[in-house]
């Protein structure tokens, strides 16, 4: 787990689930090295981080800050150069 800066967080449980990942992957992708974004869900966003590690491989870091039941917290950071 990194210290490193959470640039945004992202609450997408009130988010309509056809824009989640498009507004996830921006955010992300507008990040600096050694900073993360924090994402909020109401279930495990397990399918999150397969698609992440097909666009994204060795490029981000994927740490759980809360696993549930009701809500989950991700830390996703952008990973040094």
């Amino acid at each position: 787990m990194s210290a490193d800066t959470i640039a945004a967080t992202i609450d997408v449980r009130e988010i309509a689930p056809r824009m989640r990942h498009p507004l996830i992957f921006q955010t992300f992708q507008k990040l600096a090295p050694g900073q993360a974004l924090l994402l909020v869900n109401d279930h495990d966003p397990k399918p999150l981080y397969y698609q992440f590690d097909a666009e994204f491989p060795g490029l981000f870091e994927w740490d759980y800050r809360e696993q549930g039941p009701d809500i989950w917290q991700v830390r996703i950071g952008r990973a040094a150069a």
